[in-house]
């Protein structure tokens, strides 16, 4: 293996919807086997270029392209896999349910034999350091054990060409080192061609032969040896906002808000400087999750920490990813309910009613103390203010000025306090410029501006910082900063989660979290249900196989007797026969599957009673042609394996294999839906705006969250295609399968047992005429 020789001629690119190029005019060579560092300013188009370098700009985004690339004078994508991409989020271009599956998409891509992958996947994993099971989760990976399976899926392919795009921004300075050594080691040994994104440069300067930096209008400005370039031009680059290793840090900028008035508002409820804001004892997190056709696994986060934030300071949490910050401060700020422990805020804070006096401490009056995860939405706010990780879940309102003041029209401030606050905390973060502009329009880190300009322009009494300084360069650092420690200024509490050296370096406190032992896994493995023995696709022909009933039953005497004979096929079904602990929340599961069916049942009873001349038979009979219809879905449907369903879709049906790929790849994300929900309903709940009560109001919500949830859904498409689309799925119109399809006894079974449904109900209509 070798690098390739990359040449950029002419390059141009002007995204729809942007009045001026992100690239432009861009010539660049780099030759085989070269290792370049390419580094700009914030929106300087690193990322579009490194997009446009593997001949993906037009996957996942549309816009004005122009000028050429090539790899060893070929289009990039000629060959599938000579250009490995790894994203900026490795977890977004994740595309099977285990690592070792995922590491082998793209060798599906190419044709790679089947008795061929294995060890090419077991080698890979190997290389980057992966030493866990092949068929472990991706979701169970650390931080840093996420880059390395992103590296592992590029590198399986031999690439010519390896584009990173900032591979350690979201990393603590142990696991990005870690990183940094296996990048080189890697590039190395295989001689690759190697361009690496990062807003920092230290680290990475000694390991690369050239530095490209770009300036904000995506013009090179500086190339050459990386000690030449930092050497020659290292003042005009900081002073461009560029990390040049060995300068000063940045100051945060001085920022001084239109105080609120004293008498009313948030400035009426601020707790003195110095005094407990909120306080956690003994506080234990857990996360339980399930995937479909997976047993279900309950990981603790956080284990019996203690904790207190004070007006006025800063509290900064530290540790490797995994060690439960996030937890840690979604539970601090009532965000989520702890497993164990108690949540407490200054009693000043509470809301009114829910306690008898004023004060801190323990005692009756505390103990009557709603904790604050049960307060309603307008309550939380006027308190907590959160600044998510994921900050495009925090975009709510339709333009970026009315974003920001979303908090304060939902708790009734002074409108003309908050729309100077607004003007002043937009300019000092640099996007005043872009107050009309739609918020989901802006880049990665204008969000997460946006979101800390949210946050903090209602003064809240506590406000959680999720990596605020991720993502930006020297000049934008000091703008959040400043704007951060501005609110700190107020009298806000300040809890933060970073890897930033220079944030925790300002810290009135820093706290170290680890990751906590977990419990070790049961001794003897649960046992599997009869229905989860079957294959996928005869789960899926089960579901199928009732279509029919609906046109073939005509009273509810015969639904009843077939929905009987459904229950008994699906308990028989949820039989754990054979050695191993037995399964809990089996029927509990399919119940739940069932209750959003039960709604519908209701709404067709109702319609079919007023339609019918309000006649129970009418009624309760097309109420049991439905549930005749969802039953047997609420039983097979949770064990339905998106994966195993797209092998025996394509190797058992013949059926074409990008659609089935595309398919089952969404299928996997769409089991990622609730957690996007739920992070979309926090937002709306710490903001003032979620419906705490009313049918209208909360169906109302349910329809706008949905348009949000479906907007989140593209924008994680668009990541996935392109992950998909880096490692040859673009090109591939044949493939072969890493896995086998076998169809087995219990498939047939299955089968059978959905014929004997529908047999069932042709001998009611014949037994049991209407």
């Amino acid at each position: 293996m070798a690098g390739s020789r990359v040449h950029v001629e002419g390059l141009t690119w002007r995204p729809y919807g942007r009045n001026r190029p992100v690239l432009s005019g861009l010539d660049l060579v780099i030759e085989p086997g070269e290792r370049v560092l390419l580094a700009g300013p914030s929106g300087s188009g690193k990322s579009t270029l490194l997009r446009a370098l593997a001949g993906l700009l037009l996957t996942a985004d549309s816009g004005d392209l122009a000028g050429s690339v090539t790899i060893d004078g070929r289009p990039p994508q000629d060959r599938p896999g000579s250009v490995g991409l790894v994203l900026q989020d490795p977890g977004a271009g994740v595309v099977a349910s285990t690592i070792g599956r995922d590491v082998a998409f793209g060798l599906e891509n190419v044709e790679l034999p089947r008795g061929e992958m294995p060890p090419r996947v077991a080698s890979t994993l190997a290389e980057v350091g992966l030493t866990m099971d092949a068929d472990s989760p991706p979701w169970a990976l650390s931080g840093g054990e996420s880059q390395r399976l992103a590296l592992a899926g590029a590198l399986a392919m031999e690439p010519s060409v390896l584009l990173l795009d900032e591979p350690t921004a979201m990393l603590d300075a142990v696991t990005a080192a870690a990183i940094r050594a296996l990048v080189d080691e890697v590039t190395r040994h295989r001689g690759l061609t190697l361009v690496v994104v990062e807003h920092r440069l230290t680290g990475w300067v000694d390991l690369v032969d050239r530095l490209v930096v770009l300036d904000a209008a995506g013009v090179i400005i500086a190339d050459g040896p990386p000690s030449a370039v930092l050497a020659r031009h290292g003042e005009r680059l900081a002073a461009e906002g560029i990390w040049v290793p060995g300068a000063v840090e940045p100051e945060p900028i001085d920022l001084r808000l239109t105080p609120w008035p004293e008498e009313a508002g948030p400035a009426a409820r601020r707790v003195e400087p110095g005094r407990v804001v909120v306080s956690a004892q003994d506080v234990t997190v857990e996360h339980r999750s399930r995937r479909l056709g997976a047993e279900s696994r309950t990981t603790t986060a956080v284990r019996d920490v203690d904790l207190e934030a004070r007006a006025g300071r800063v509290v900064a949490l530290v540790g490797p990813s995994g060690s439960g910050k996030t937890s840690l401060m979604g539970v601090l700020g009532g965000l989520a309910a702890p497993a164990s422990g108690r949540v407490d805020f200054a009693l000043s804070l509470t809301p009114a009613g829910s306690s008898g006096t004023a004060g801190e401490g323990r005692g009756p009056a505390r103990d009557r103390v709603r904790p604050p995860h049960e307060w309603a939405s307008k309550d939380l706010a006027r308190v907590v203010a959160w600044v998510p990780q994921r900050s495009a879940s925090a975009v709510i309102g339709r333009t970026v000025r009315d974003d920001v003041l979303t908090t304060p029209r939902a708790l009734g401030l002074d409108p003309a306090v908050s729309e100077r606050r607004a003007d002043e905390v937009l300019t000092a973060l640099g996007l005043a410029g872009l107050a009309e502009v739609d918020p989901r329009h802006l880049s990665g880190g204008e969000q997460r501006r946006l979101a800390v300009a949210s946050a903090i322009i209602h003064a809240p009494s506590l406000l959680l910082a999720d990596e605020p300084t991720v993502g930006q360069d020297r000049l934008t650092w000091a703008a959040v900063m400043g704007v951060l420690e501005a609110a700190r200024d107020e009298g806000t509490a300040l809890v933060v989660t970073t890897h930033d050296e220079g944030a925790i370096g300002r810290a009135d406190e820093t706290v170290h979290l680890t990751a906590p032992p977990q419990e070790p896994p049961p001794a003897q493995p649960e046992r599997r249900p009869l229905v989860a023995r079957v294959g996928p696709l005869a789960l899926l022909a089960v579901g199928l196989s009732v279509l029919p009933l609906p046109a073939l039953l005509e009273s509810w005497r015969q639904g009843l007797a077939v929905l009987g004979v459904e229950i008994v096929l699906g308990l028989v079904g949820l039989i754990a026969p054979g050695p191993g602990r037995r399964p809990v929340r089996r029927l509990r599961r399919a119940l739940a599957r069932l209750a959003p069916a039960g709604l519908a049942v209701v709404g067709v009873a109702w319609s079919a009673w007023l339609l019918g001349g309000r006649d129970l038979e009418v009624a309760s009979g097309a109420a049991f042609r439905v549930l005749s219809l969802v039953v047997p879905s609420a039983f097979v449907v949770g064990y339905i394996d998106p994966e195993r369903l797209g092998d025996q879709l394509a190797q058992r049906l013949r059926l074409p294999p990008r659609p089935v790929v595309a398919a089952t790849a969404a299928l996997q994300r769409v089991q990622s839906f609730d957690a996007l929900w739920s992070e979309l309903m926090r937002t709306r709940r710490v903001r003032g705006i979620r419906a705490d009560r009313g049918v209208v109001a909360r169906s109302r919500e349910a329809v706008v969250v949905t348009g949000g949830l479906l907007i989140g859904a593209l924008g994680q498409a668009a990541s996935l295609a392109l992950a998909m689309d880096a490692r040859g799925f673009a090109e591939a119109r044949r493939r072969t399968w890493a896995a086998a399809a076998p169809w087995r006894r219990a498939d047939t079974l299955a089968i059978l047992a959905g014929l004997l449904v529908i047999a069932a109900g042709v001998v009611a209509r014949v037994l049991l005429p209407a």
